[in-house]
């Protein structure tokens, strides 16, 4: 780099860090043209970008997932111009043109979808280019028929035409473009038949395939990262192993028999049966002694009280040991090898804090804060205290913290764990957890990470932006239809590049108050939703069980709270009994299954209904490719799938409306009259149209989830619901 360059770059550099110079240092300094022959400006998708320059970090996508790019492309004057979509593979290979087409008329908003496949580093790139020949047809057409220049028109035309025949190869095209540049100078053939002759479909076709390009004007390649597609898709279970074969000793309370590994796998393939993929556990090490929590957070532990998971390290480890009531690791090992051989990946708590019996308190003293009176400051959040719980200093020993975080989680990759939960993300730097992901996704880029980060929105989404591959949402606090279709607008628009959104329905510090009141049908409706409005979404143990008791009036703490105190459940007495809704969930996730449009976030759309209280929305998924690539031949259709969902908000009373359905949406003509849909839940099918009625009652059947049938009705429907 010439040292002007050079000067001129870290000036550069210094600006983005909010570093100022003076009028005299930078008076003669001229930042390089950013604009090309064709402008192309404001392309989508990237993250952070400054300055004109490629955004800080990639954008995100998973194994097969379908986004837009889009970009603001225009020109000078009138002439025409066209623009297309380049992927670039991890592998450098060059994926086949997609052009970009105006999405509103007169806004040079361009847009297309492209489809990535392997995980990866991709990138993309825009070009534009001077269309000569749409520009002379445009012409022609209004000059031609008007008896205007026509000679000169077509001596034009034939020379474009020529022009782009040289550019192919010898064959069939190529002689077809060359025998048109002939044809176009015949003037013993009517001028609207030369016309035709130049709209020709395999004319049309050529040059969509083999455009002829002038003043070709391309943007810098800009990245895209691929996971593997359970950071996109995926339906969690929480569940404590020590409370699966726990038992009662003492007459009244839980004794000392916790449960293990071995008894807990035992519950894996009721799990794997209702259709989950991962299964997600609190912390497994060894608990603390020292200020333990006994039952609904007291301060007064019995001996024989487990503590909280969360207060993590004693005399018998700290992160990287397993409790040894719930076994060894070689029990650990035999727990993910069962969940494999089941479907089930493991996803296991990453919480860096310690109880003060962790072994890091006394090798690395420096770690902790130290308060005024000399005791190691606790972890807080007033009027909150976690007396067994010490909060690391990350500025004191930032390299020595960061190299054990990473041996702990390389130590648990060892063991087959590919996904984390990232407990309190967002109370660590940032930076911290660019490093640390960055360099295990160099070392294995299947490994997973999510970021349990209840926080303010600046924070969950820069935690997206630099690498967390999902996040835990607001969804727990979103219950009106108003604050679902704005929140899901948001997270399946801009933030969707960066962000991808996990909807637990429930925690084990979350009991929301919708679900405290609202009884089974609450729990139902709130299932239905996460399920459907989200790829990834989660349940904690016991939400099968409208388990809905705060420990107090307003409060969303759970009443005998598991992560106090052992919580044995009698599963199948439940099912007996009616009082679970294992089967709706099972349910559910069997249409997932069947419908790849569920796993997707960005093909959300909402649909008008005229009760507040009832929501509808579609996800339609089109494999489909456009035509119009200019290099190579289309790939082959694929499945189009569509589902639309209607649900009753309100878990108390019957709600009737009518439904108001953007037919385009679900890739229906906007003309259309009449269609079918079956509801997976209840199996009926019913003749719908633009408008429909709906009626939903809680305590019934609170929703519909409708898919299409674009063949037509084969059988007597009902029109309409009773």
């Amino acid at each position: 780099m010439q040292p002007d360059q050079q000067d001129l770059a870290e000036k550069e550099a210094d600006h983005f860090l909010g570093k100022v110079h003076s009028a005299s240092e930078t008076a003669s300094v001229a930042l390089p043209p950013m604009i090309g022959r064709i402008p192309i400006l404001d392309v989508e998708p990237q993250v952070q970008p400054f300055n004109g320059r490629p955004g800080l970090w990639p954008a995100k996508a998973s194994t097969g997932e379908t986004f837009e790019v889009s970009a603001t492309v225009f020109r000078e004057g009138h002439e025409m111009l066209a623009a297309g979509v380049v992927l670039r593979d991890p592998s450098g290979a060059l994926e086949p043109l997609v052009y970009l087409s105006e999405q509103t008329p007169g806004t040079d908003r361009l847009a297309a979808e492209v489809t990535v496949g392997e995980p990866g580093l991709w990138h993309f790139r825009i070009e534009a280019w001077g269309d000569p020949i749409a520009h002379w047809r445009h012409d022609a057409e209004i000059k031609i028929p008007r008896g205007q220049d026509v000679d000169l028109m077509f001596k034009e035309g034939s020379q474009l035409f020529a022009r782009a025949a040289r550019g192919l190869p010898a064959g069939k095209e190529r002689s077809r473009l060359s025998r048109l540049s002939r044809e176009l100078l015949t003037r013993t053939r009517p001028a609207a038949d030369r016309m035709a002759a130049a709209r020709a479909p395999e004319i049309l076709e050529t040059l969509r395939k083999h455009p002829l390009r002038e003043l070709v004007t391309t943007t810098e390649w800009l990245p895209v990262v691929v996971h593997r597609e359970r950071a996109l898709y995926g339906s969690w279970y929480e569940f404590f192993p020590r409370s699966e074969g726990s038992s009662y000793d003492l007459p009244g309370r839980l004794g000392v028999h916790s449960g293990t590994f071995r008894t807990a796998m035992k519950r894996l393939p009721a799990i794997a049966d209702m259709g989950f993929d991962v299964v997600y556990l609190p912390p497994i090490h060894p608990i603390g002694t020292k200020f333990r929590k006994g039952p609904n957070n007291t301060l007064d532990a019995a001996p024989d009280d487990p503590g909280v998971p969360w207060a993590i390290g004693s005399r018998d480890g700290g992160h990287d040991a397993i409790h040894p009531d719930l076994g060894t690791i070689e029990d650990f090992d035999a727990f993910v090898s069962y969940a494999g051989d089941l479907g089930l990946e493991i996803a296991l708590d990453l919480a860096l804090q310690c109880s003060p019996d962790h072994p890091w308190v006394t090798e690395h003293p420096e770690w902790f804060n130290v308060r005024a009176d000399g005791t190691i400051a606790y972890a807080e959040n007033p009027p909150k205290k976690y007396q067994d719980i010490y909060p690391i200093n990350f500025d004191k020993d930032p390299e020595g913290i960061y190299q054990e975080v990473l041996r702990v989680v390389r130590h648990w990759m060892d063991h087959g764990v590919r996904i984390f939960r990232v407990d309190n993300p967002h109370t660590k730097p940032v930076a911290f957890w660019e490093r640390l992901l960055g360099e295990v996704n160099e070392i294995a880029p299947d490994v997973l990470f999510l970021a349990e980060a209840f926080t303010r929105p600046a924070m969950m989404h820069t935690l997206g932006k630099i690498g967390f591959h999902q996040s835990y949402t607001y969804f727990t606090w979103r219950n009106s239809k108003d604050e679902l279709e704005e929140y899901l607008r948001e997270l399946s628009g801009d933030a969707a590049k960066y962000m991808r959104p996990n909807f637990f329905v429930n925690t084990p510090d979350i009991l929301n108050e919708y679900l405290a009141h609202g009884g089974r049908p609450a729990f139902e409706i709130r299932a239905i939703l996460a399920a459907m409005l989200s790829p990834t979404w989660g349940v904690y143990s016991g939400y099968e069980l409208i388990e809905n008791v705060p420990v107090r009036p307003g409060s969303e703490e759970y009443r005998d709270s598991e992560k106090y105190q052992y919580r044995p459940r009698d599963w199948e007495k439940a099912e007996r009994e009616g009082r679970s809704i294992a089967p709706l969930i099972t349910k559910l996730n069997t249409v997932r299954r069947a419908h790849p449009a569920l796993g997707r976030l960005r093909n959300l759309r909402f649909h008008y209904v005229d009760q507040p209280e009832v929501i509808c929305f579609s996800k339609r998924l089109s494999e489909t490719r456009p035509e119009s690539t200019a290099r190579g031949d289309a790939p082959a259709a694929g499945v189009d799938d569509t589902v639309l969902v209607v649900v009753n908000l309100n878990p108390y009373q019957v709600r009737e409306a009518t439904v108001h359905l953007d037919l385009p949406a679900l890739g229906l003509d906007p003309g259309q009259h009449e269609f079918v849909v079956t509801d997976e839940l209840s199996g009926e099918s019913y003749q719908w149209r633009q408008a429909n009625y709906v009626r939903l009652d809680p305590h019934a059947q609170p929703a519909h989830i409708f898919t299409l049938d674009r063949s037509g009705p084969t059988s007597p429907l009902r029109s309409s619901e009773s």
